[in-house]
């Protein structure tokens, strides 16, 4: 091809003519351990950070941000199904003919070195109670209060006709990083990756005007976290100066919502897989990194596992078939490897005020009913008082009545103390009293409570008979 066709195909290629941009720092703050996965399995775990290939900082992947906030937009606009119709993120990925996204998200890199945390995790069969062979895991997490200095830049050219609706998806994609919505990284269904925006920085430059143009040329773009001269927002749609009212724009997405207040009726261990520093014990309960400080941990996964199996126990006795446990919680099939998202979000809960003792136990020898030699082991539970309290909060996305009733038979359960928690349950540990819940779904929400295991429980709500229309629905819905 001539030169001269390739001048002529330049001069007529569609290109972009920006006439806008507007440039967004915010500074993301880890609420729990999060793992953003290298695929690296040759260390010593299994599953370790992603690192910068400079500094020993930990590296929060630009397409990682994009694909959640793509992904939590979509879900505001149209509920949990596949359609994708907003103009922030650009053309699907199916689609060759689609437009490039204006958004620009760069790679973040932690503001301090990295500090990890460990966790083991197994696989529970769910007929035997004991782990499966060879499923044992161990992952790397970075510890609650790693921060990350964000970095956006949208593009505005002078095709874009409905400059308000870009400007509100994006602050809908933004404030679902700021009010802590958006998960990042691997198990965020239970109780990792929760995150949120304490601050934003906006700058919005004119490229028609020229000293707005200059000014975007001489700003530092590569500079990571906020500038000192520049004002910072603690609300990202005034900071854009848009609104985003229930009138205007609705959250299309529907949820069952429990929040339940625990405390300790017997003592709790959750086993922690890695040795402990302060004490000689050989099994302690896990504890995790909050504020600088070591808390009593109840996880999200330990917690997940005992509700998905008393769920099944629950579906096989009113003799159904178990589908509605593998919509609700996920499933991998072994077959195909084809693996389903559970529905449902375990958060990791921090038990306060409590005790940690050490027990003596030692194995018996099931055939001389004696002392096993060399069987002498500690343990180091940890205890409840009058102050103890614990918060479990569970959502259920695009919740059926049936399977709100399975949650709140699971519920019941938990705050009767009939379903333990953690490990050595077969000798009175992890048993749980219920004090309070609050169940949100659609426009209704009922209260909970029992001050004492004495007393009778009260239920605030003029519609609570419809708490019982749940479980009904379950029993209609299951039975053949």
């Amino acid at each position: 091809m001539s030169n001269e066709c390739l001048d002529k195909n330049t001069r007529n290629r569609n290109q972009r003519h920006i006439i806008e941009r507007i440039i967004i720092k915010g500074n993301l703050i880890l609420d729990t351990p999060t793992c953003f996965g290298s695929g690296n399995n040759d260390g010593d775990t299994d599953l370790e950070i992603l690192r910068d290939s400079i500094e020993d900082k930990a590296l929060l992947m630009g397409s990682s941000i994009a694909g959640a906030l793509r992904n939590y937009l979509r879900e505001y606009q149209n509920g949990y199904g596949t359609v994708d119709n907003s103009i922030l993120f650009g053309g699907q990925r199916s689609n060759d003919d689609g437009e490039q996204s204006p958004l620009i998200i760069n790679d973040a890199l932690s503001s301090e070195t990295i500090k990890v945390e460990l966790r083991d995790g197994v696989k529970i069969n769910s007929i035997t109670r004991t782990a499966e062979d060879g499923a044992k895991y161990d992952l790397e997490f970075l510890e609650t209060g790693t921060q990350f200095p964000l970095y956006f830049e949208l593009l505005v050219d002078d095709k874009q006709h409905d400059r308000t609706r870009l400007i509100q998806e994006l602050a809908i994609s933004l404030q679902g990083l700021e009010t802590g919505e958006i998960r990042l990284g691997i198990k965020k269904h239970r109780g990792f990756g929760r995150c949120h925006v304490e601050k934003w920085q906006v700058w919005q430059f004119n490229l028609r005007n020229h000293e707005q143009r200059i000014q975007w040329l001489n700003f530092h773009h590569w500079e990571p976290g906020f500038l000192k001269s520049h004002p910072t927002h603690d609300n990202i749609a005034q900071a854009l100066g848009v609104t985003l009212s229930e009138q205007e724009i609705e959250d299309k997405r529907q949820h069952l919502t429990i929040t339940a207040k625990f405390t300790l009726a017997s003592p709790l261990l959750i086993r922690s897989g890695q040795a402990s520093t302060d004490t000689a014990s050989d099994v302690v309960h896990l504890k995790s990194q909050r504020n600088g400080e070591l808390k009593s941990i109840l996880s999200g996964t330990a917690l997940t596992g005992v509700l998905r199996h008393r769920g099944e126990r629950i579906i096989n006795t009113i003799g159904a078939d178990t589908n509605i446990i593998s919509d609700i919680f996920g499933f991998v099939d072994e077959q195909t490897k084809k693996a389903k998202a559970s529905r449902i979000i375990v958060d990791e809960v921090e038990i306060n005020n409590t005790t940690d003792l050490i027990q003596n136990r030692i194995a018996i020898d099931r055939f001389t009913g004696g002392a096993l030699h060399g069987a002498l082991f500690d343990e180091q539970p940890i205890f409840g008082n009058d102050k103890t309290n614990l918060e479990i909060k569970l959502t259920l996305r695009q919740p059926k009545d049936a399977e709100i009733g399975l949650l709140l038979l699971l519920l019941k359960d938990l705050w009767t103390g009939d379903l333990p928690v953690g490990g050595s349950s077969s000798i009175g540990r992890g048993r749980l009293q219920g004090r309070e819940a609050t169940i949100t779904h659609n426009d209704k929400t009922w209260k909970i409570s029992q001050p004492s295991p004495m007393e009778s429980l009260v239920i605030e709500n003029s519609e609570k008979e419809d708490l019982e229309k749940f479980v009904t629905a379950l029993h209609q819905e299951v039975t053949p």
